[in-house]
């Protein structure tokens, strides 16, 4: 603008100018640098102008963020939610992919956004309309119909085509995050291959490989899309047309004839022959003097050498703030007693922040059961009396008989005789009556009697004198035997316990290591509830990997993991539990 134009004093930096050509609005763009020109002949402010997309670069991604499972319409409009000022909102997505994403420390919201449609496998267009605001943003697919046409002797003014072979690139390995060992590779998403290639390209022109590294990836689905994307548009010769053409679409009034940057354009030359390509960016000297004057750059592919650039420039700068990890080695030891029913325990937490275990040994062996002591304190006690009646088990009775006798003759001791007179009495004798007197003996007090003789009269008190000579008894015993019949019964009986009372009194500890003099012969492990088939007991560098993935081969992370030792019988178990681990620490982001 001229210096002395009173418009300048609006043209501040960073204010807003909206500029048209001829009544259609080319779009909102902002003052960003200015140069002030005052030659002999020449007083003038050139003033330097960026679309107001770049307002996106006001803001930064602080820290880790990570989408994962979220379409790309959730995607865009979680970017466009960090703008400190909502310039911008989201219009029209015509995709819907779920790719995995994650930035960190970004210096602006511009290129994540465009890293979203970097993985498509097919053509997309960013789109803008600043005639409302906030500002409406949009991803679309373009149109695969030819829409406009630059033809020889019509419009076409100059025509240049450039066919660079010299960048085919038709295998590409892609590498992620990590470093070593640990950097992430497509081989768990492309049947173990750890590249992607194109056959047809490779027949045509050879083989041309080329390892493509970009850290900010962190999930192998995504870092293949984005090879595949890179490959489709490397592996066949880059063709580049410069178009000088004139846009006469304000004289014939056709949409054929209207020249606009994303248009699918057929060109017709006798010469160069006829071809359709897309345009990618259109650019006119003077929109004011010669507004139909307009140079195109026509290619095969959309992406340009200025932008393949600037991504690199970008992806350096971002590595330089992107956490790539280490490798990081825990080691866990345990010695402990066990038996059959209580096992040797090893727990430890899997952090969430582990990119990949590359190796997780367990050594061990068993030795004899160990003790330090042999007597505990004790502290007394009273132990009350009780009476316990008990009855003994029945029996059944029965009858047994003794030995048999023989028998034989025996006397008893000799007797030495004896004179025995009763008490005296009053005797009348009558004669003719025998000495020896019999009949009925009337006894009365005092040992006085009386007989009674039939037919004689009472024959008045008296006394007997008796003489008993000295004389022996003999007896016999016949042969015989003893029969004894026992009845059933039960015997009862009662015990008496006695109260016992313990004082008080402590018992002392002998210190010491005392063993057991077996050791075990077997033992059973479990991983995480898996049983390990190793029963020897000592092993070393044994791999738990296996025994800890999922059923998609993966190892669950933010867990405990449990591993049992369980000997056959009492016993000290000795175990190291060594892993390496590659750990990348992007905890506490955003997600």
């Amino acid at each position: 603008m001229p210096l002395d134009d009173p418009k300048n004093e609006h043209c501040k930096p960073l204010n807003y100018v909206e500029i048209f050509d001829n009544d259609e609005s080319i779009g909102l763009f902002r003052i960003i640098p200015s140069l002030t020109r005052k030659l002999a002949t020449i007083n003038e402010i050139q003033y330097h102008l960026e679309h107001v997309i770049t307002t996106l670069l006001d803001d930064v991604l602080f820290q880790y963020h990570q989408r994962s499972n979220f379409t790309t319409r959730q995607n865009i409009e979680y970017l466009l939610s960090q703008q400190t000022v909502q310039n911008w909102k989201l219009g029209q997505c015509d995709f819907t992919r779920y790719f995995h994403y994650s930035w960190e420390n970004e210096n602006g919201l511009l290129g994540a956004l465009f890293s979203i449609a970097e993985p498509f496998d097919e053509s997309y267009v960013w789109t803008w309309d600043t005639s409302t605001y906030p500002w409406t943003i949009n991803l679309v697919k373009p149109s695969s119909a030819i829409t406009c046409e630059i033809r020889y002797a019509k419009n076409l003014l100059e025509i240049e085509r450039e066919v660079d072979a010299a960048n085919i690139v038709n295998r590409i390995y892609p590498l992620g995050a990590g470093e070593g060992v640990n950097q992430l590779t497509i081989k768990k998403v492309n049947a173990n291959s750890e590249y992607l290639e194109d056959s047809a390209s490779i027949a045509n022109y050879g083989l041309k490989s080329y390892v493509w590294v970009d850290r900010r990836f962190t999930d192998a689905e995504s870092l293949k899309a984005n090879a595949q994307a890179k490959l489709d548009e490397w592996s066949v010769p880059k063709v580049t047309y410069r178009v000088k053409a004139a846009d006469i679409s304000s004289i014939t009034g056709a949409s054929i004839d209207e020249l606009r940057e994303g248009k699918l354009v057929r060109i017709i030359d006798p010469d160069v022959g006829t071809f359709e390509a897309r345009i990618v960016t259109e650019a006119k000297a003077d929109i004011v003097g010669a507004p139909g004057d307009i140079e195109l750059e026509i290619a095969n592919k959309t992406e340009t050498i200025g932008t393949t650039i600037a991504d690199i420039e970008r992806r350096q700068e971002i590595n330089e703030v992107y956490s790539q990890g280490a490798t990081n080695i825990d080691s866990r030891e345990f010695n402990d007693n066990a038996d059959a029913t209580h096992p040797a325990i090893i727990r430890f937490y899997l952090p969430e922040d582990v990119v990949h275990i590359n190796q997780m040994l367990l050594s061990w062996q068993t030795s004899k059961f160990r003790a330090h002591s042999r007597s505990i304190k004790g502290g007394g006690a009273y132990v009350k009396g009780s009476t316990v009646q008990s009855k003994s088990t029945a029996s059944g009775g029965g009858t047994t008989a003794t030995s048999s006798s023989g028998g034989g003759v025996s006397k008893s001791t000799a007797s030495g005789g004896s004179s025995t007179r009763t008490s005296s009495a009053a005797i009348n004798w009558m004669d003719g009556i025998p000495a020896m007197i019999t009949g009925t003996e009337i006894m009365e007090t005092g040992g006085t009697h009386y007989h009674l003789i039939p037919g004689i009269s009472n024959l008045g008190n008296h006394t007997h004198s008796v003489q008993v000579p000295a004389h022996t008894h003999s007896f016999e015993t016949p042969d015989h035997t003893h029969n004894v019949t026992i009845q059933p019964h039960t015997h009862n009986f009662e015990v008496e316990i006695p109260a016992i009372n313990i004082p008080a009194h402590t018992h002392d500890i002998e210190f010491g290591i005392f063993e057991l003099p077996e050791t075990p012969t077997s033992v059973t492990i479990t991983v995480d509830g898996k049983s390990v088939p190793v029963t020897a007991t000592s092993r070393e560098n044994f791999d738990l990997i296996p025994y800890l993935t999922d059923a998609n081969g993966m190892i669950p992370r933010g867990k405990w993991i449990e591993i049992t030792i369980k000997p056959n019988r009492l016993g000290r178990i000795t175990a190291s539990l060594t892993s390496r681990l590659f750990i990348r620490s992007q905890i506490g982001g955003n997600y």
